[in-house]
């Protein structure tokens, strides 16, 4: 049984009018209608309403999304009325269905762990579930789910067949007053420890599911971790950022010789080592705790070189400003990830900024490459993995290049 999550309000029918942009933007298929956009609503519109978005002229039903008060976002679409649609338990569960059906080729794999909600491009705004064997963890970014928590958890549940259902907040729903739910807590089944082992194309690894961080592990990353893999039998590799060790062990488990981990945080690199004993590996598995920029210089000051050099920073621009900073810090992670990398060796460049679009992303590095005066060849651009399908321009964020050094 779901545990009782009953939500005291009881969300309302909201109609919506908005201005010419506003409209545009819903009849497109964008998910976001911003607060200035909104020319009409009911009085005492609550988080968690109903909102029916009418077309200005024919009065037609163009969108249907869920209010929220507390954000400039104001209303995140979850149906384009191209169709009726009554927002209930089936709703919601046909839509579960649908983002399942997306995950089948990848669950044909040696794969237990996967994303089966992705937010907005899922018609989920705000909403994360992530299945990590029979454990699945949902992340609330947002109030507007409160509401309709309990049949949308049912219907996870009976889709992903999971044993136990774990619920993660944002920060901002840890500090709310507007429900009772902690933050970790177990709302179905039960969780004899926090730590639950999984497996992505059959290399063996584990999440903290109760505290570690987003719902305990970056799944977006999967393909690349599996094809670096592939590239490091009889390798040196240094994996920079490396967080819990997701190419590292990868690496490992494909037979490289020698795998350096490099992390601010020794507790990642604990977890890292733990994740590489998880499997049977003949390597030489090193961590090196520090500041990534420092370090490498340290490191080419030592006239050390990988085989395989793998940068994949967390976001640097999580906000316009930052922009330009975001740029000069991954030009400079490219001159130092190539003056680390070997002769005829390989560099997996990587960003999850989703304000540094993919195009400027490759083109920054392409530059920096081209002054290395060293002969190159761009092997391949990728993306998200299949379970983080993209439906909007700003539901992108992951680009990695991958770079063969000719000499």
């Amino acid at each position: 049984m779901i545990k009782n999550l009953k939500y005291n309000y009881s969300p309302k029918r909201l109609a919506v009018k908005l201005n010419s942009k506003g409209e545009q933007s819903v009849v497109k298929g964008h998910p976001w209608v911003f607060s200035k956009s909104i020319v009409k609503v009911n009085d005492h519109a609550q988080t968690g309403d109903l909102a029916i978005i009418f077309s200005k002229n024919k009065n037609k039903v163009i969108g249907i999304g869920l209010y929220d008060a507390d954000s400039p976002i104001r209303i995140k679409v979850i149906h384009q009325a191209q169709t009726r649609a009554e927002i209930n338990a089936d709703f919601f569960r046909h839509k579960i269905d649908l983002a399942y059906q997306k995950r089948l080729e990848l669950l044909k794999t040696n794969t237990n762990s996967y994303r089966l909600l992705f937010g907005e491009n899922d018609g989920f705004p705000g909403l994360i579930a992530d299945v990590y064997a029979s454990v699945l963890v949902v992340k609330l970014y947002s109030e507007i789910w409160l509401p309709y928590l309990e049949s949308l958890l049912k219907g996870v549940q009976e889709v992903s067949q999971a044993q136990t259902i774990v619920i993660r907040l944002s920060r901002n729903l840890q500090n709310s007053s507007n429900h009772s739910l902690k933050d970790g807590e177990v709302v179905y089944g039960h969780l004899d420890t926090e730590v639950v082992e999984f497996v992505e194309h059959g290399v063996h690894f584990s999440v903290n599911v109760i505290k570690g961080h987003k719902t305990g592990y970056f799944l977006d990353h999967r393909d690349n971790r599996r094809r670096v893999g592939e590239q490091s039998k009889g390798k040196t590799v240094l994996d920079v950022f490396s967080y819990a060790g997701g190419f590292s062990v990868h690496a490992l488990a494909n037979g490289a010789t020698e795998v350096t981990s490099l992390d601010i945080s020794k507790q990642a690199l604990d977890i890292a080592m733990d994740n590489g004993q998880r499997n049977n590996y003949l390597g030489i598995h090193k961590t090196i705790v520090g500041d990534a920029f420092h370090e490498m210089k340290h490191l080419i000051k030592r006239k050390k070189t990988f085989d395989v050099v793998v940068i994949d920073p967390p976001s640097f621009a999580k906000q316009q400003s930052e922009i330009d900073l975001a740029k000069k810090k991954y030009a400079q992670l490219a001159e130092l990830g190539a003056q680390l990398t070997a002769k005829k060796g390989l560099l997996v460049l990587a960003s999850c900024s989703s304000r540094v679009l993919a195009q400027s992303f490759f083109d920054l590095n392409q530059r920096v490459l081209n002054g290395q005066h060293r002969l190159y060849e761009t092997m391949l651009k990728t993306k998200h993995d299949s379970d983080h399908p993209v439906t909007f321009p700003e539901g992108a964020y992951l680009k990695c290049g991958y770079y063969r050094f000719l000499e």
